[in-house]
C-alpha cells in the first residue's frame, strides 16, 4: 500500500506573478534574462524552505485573477511576494487589493525598472509593499522570500 502524501510544511507565502512572466526565458532575455518561470518557481520554493516557509507559486495574465488570490492570501498566507509586472505602472486595483489584506508585502522585479522607459519608473504597488527589490534578475525573488521570512520573524 503506497505512503499518503505527506502535507507540505512551512508557513505559507504567496508568490504571485503578473502579466507576461510566464514567457520568462523567451521575452527579452536581455532585460528579462533566461531564467524560466518554472526556475523562478523551484528558486522561491527552495529558498521559503530554507528559512521555514513554504511558497505558493502561481502566475496570471488576468488583473482579476491576481486581486483573487491577493485576497486568499488574507486567510490562507502569511505574507505576499509579488512582481506584479506590467500592472506595477497601471493597476490601482492590484494595489488596493494588497493594501487590504493587511500582510507583509515584498515587491520584486527582474529588471530595474527605474533605468527603463519613464512610464515604467512609477509602481502604484511600492506605496503599499514593505520592500520593493528591483534588478537582480531571478535572484531577486531568493532576495526577497530571504526578506519576507525576515519580516514574519521580526513580526511574531
Amino acid at each position: 500500500m503506497p505512503n499518503p502524501p505527506v502535507p507540505p510544511t512551512g508557513v505559507p507565502v504567496l508568490v504571485l506573478n503578473g502579466p507576461n512572466l510566464s514567457l520568462l526565458g523567451l521575452r527579452e532575455p536581455e532585460v528579462y534574462g533566461t531564467h524560466t518561470l518554472a526556475d523562478v518557481d523551484e528558486l522561491c520554493r527552495s529558498t521559503a524552505a530554507a528559512h521555514g516557509l513554504r511558497a505558493d507559486c502561481r502566475q496570471s495574465n488576468h488583473e482579476g485573477v491576481l486581486i483573487d488570490a491577493i485576497h486568499e492570501a488574507r486567510t490562507a498566507h502569511r505574507g505576499i511576494v509579488i512582481n506584479p509586472a506590467g500592472y506595477s505602472h497601471t493597476s490601482v486595483a492590484v494595489r488596493d487589493a494588497l493594501a487590504a489584506v493587511e500582510l507583509p508585502v515584498v515587491e520584486v522585479h527582474l529588471s530595474n525598472i527605474h533605468r527603463r522607459e519613464a512610464f515604467r519608473h512609477h509602481s502604484h504597488v511600492s506605496a503599499v509593499a514593505d520592500t520593493v527589490i528591483c534588478g537582480a534578475g531571478a535572484h531577486g525573488y531568493a532576495l526577497a522570500l530571504t526578506h519576507l521570512a525576515q519580516l514574519l520573524e521580526d513580526n511574531r
